[in-house]
């Protein structure tokens, strides 16, 4: 999976701008499917039939990243974020936009670290006027982070990671799957780093049984951590909670049992602060019974992200057997 998972992170796709990434995933997906549509908000679902009651899963292609609010006279880029972005996380890593342009994150002075905020820094695209900054980009322009992929062996490092890692994964569940419980509606969906609208919107048209959202999850396994009963390499998470969503008991109950009849290691997640699809899904009509597979991931919201490659296939033989495995409820 390492060259469909370095394909999908290395492509462009912050919120509201996933038209590529979506693109990609599409023709990823096409073959395995019986049918592909986008629908207003931009998600890609990727209906597989097998009968029975319909199965949600829910993967976001959007990425985080920064849209540009004004330019000044010497061509410096002002900026805020699309999604949770530290700016203590972007001092000297670079950005691109759709076109292609690069730009490097500054600040304005270097003694300003500890009271640090985005209106205190600059995108400098290496241009020193505003005209000439006017001909490679504009306000409202949306870029994301600029880092490629890194195989380190068991660990894999990249950009996106968060969530493109997941999608990764429902694309491969989508090719092993061989006897799907459910008509299995596969979403790509869009703009949930900035409030999970693009699940709202499909889970509404879709109307499912029963959703699972796949996302990635903090860890509690680095020094002076905060305490967290997740590690990367003990196997994708069962989700009890998190900042959107208390699981639905029965779904929680469900997972876990498939996956210990598949001898799949697997770990509860309690996160205290964060969100997934899931949440807007249970929320949707008269309330849709929803839980999570989480990927223990590190340095989450950075240019940087971890997973253990491990973990990953895990989740492909979770997720493909969740789809084989009718809910009762």
């Amino acid at each position: 999976m390492k060259e469909l998972i370095k394909r999908l992170v290395e492509t462009y796709g912050p919120a509201g701008s996933e038209e590529s990434i979506r693109e990609v995933i599409m023709e990823e997906v096409r073959p395995y499917v019986d049918e592909l549509h986008v629908d207003a908000l931009g998600n890609l679902i990727a209906l597989k039939r097998g009968g029975g009651k319909k199965l949600m899963l829910a993967s976001h292609m959007d990425e985080i990243g920064v849209m540009v609010t004004s330019i000044d006279e010497n061509g410096f880029l002002r900026f805020y974020g699309v999604g949770g972005i530290s700016p203590f996380s972007l001092i000297g890593n670079r950005c691109y936009f759709a076109n292609g342009t690069v730009g490097v994150f500054g600040m304005e002075r270097l003694d300003a670290m500890k009271d640090l905020t985005m209106n205190k820094m600059f995108i400098d695209i290496g241009v020193d006027s505003r005209e000439a900054a006017l001909e490679k980009v504009k306000v409202g322009d949306v870029a994301a982070i600029k880092r490629e992929f890194c195989d380190l062996g068991k660990r894999l490092v990249s950009k996106a990671m968060d969530d493109r890692i997941a999608c990764a994964i429902q694309i491969e569940a989508l090719k092993q799957v061989q006897n799907p419980a459910y008509d299995i509606y596969a979403v790509f969906t869009t703009q949930e780093e900035v409030g999970l609208r693009g699940a709202r919107v499909a889970a509404y048209g879709i109307t499912p049984d029963i959703g699972i959202a796949v996302d990635v999850t903090r860890t509690g396994d680095t020094p002076k951590c905060a305490t967290m009963a997740v590690c990367l390499g003990k196997g994708p998470t069962v989700k009890v909670r998190d900042s959107s969503v208390l699981c639905t008991p029965a779904v929680r109950r469900h997972m876990e049992e498939v996956a210990k009849a598949n001898d799949i290691p697997y770990q509860l997640e309690v996160l205290e602060a964060g969100g997934t699809d899931a949440g807007a899904i249970q929320l949707t009509k008269s309330g849709i019974p929803a839980g999570v597979m989480s990927i223990p991931c590190r340095y989450i919201h950075t240019a940087s992200e971890m997973v253990d490659y491990d973990d990953v296939l895990n989740g492909v033989r979770f997720l493909v057997k969740l789809m084989e495995t009718e809910y009762q409820g």
